[in-house]
């Protein structure tokens, strides 16, 4: 019983582990629109994945955490960035243009 309790736990630790790492993973994408008034951008994610797939889901809109400066980034731009879970909103922690 004791080594089943182990291995439960273990199991739960590494998907812990794995999910914060996936939130934590780079994605790209393209800005689809700039909300500086509510603190948002909208950005349509990037296919990956697939060869010769170039079509892409509905753009998402993201909270911004505060410090990006919105007037750096306009429609059209192609961005890296990495979002985050921040008091239930997904929210962009790390913006870049490509």
């Amino acid at each position: 019983m004791k080594t089943a309790n182990i291995v439960l736990a273990g199991i739960a630790a590494l998907s812990i582990t794995c999910s914060g790492a996936l939130a934590q993973q780079a994605l790209t994408g393209t800005i689809s629109r700039v909300d500086e008034a509510n603190g948002k951008i909208a950005i349509q994610q990037t296919q990956s994945g697939t060869v010769g797939a170039n079509t892409a889901g509905a753009a998402e809109d993201f909270r911004v955490q505060d410090g990006l400066m919105f007037n750096a980034f306009q429609v059209g731009d192609k961005v890296a960035f990495t979002v985050n879970e921040v008091g239930g909103v997904k929210t962009i922690t790390k913006l870049q243009k490509q």
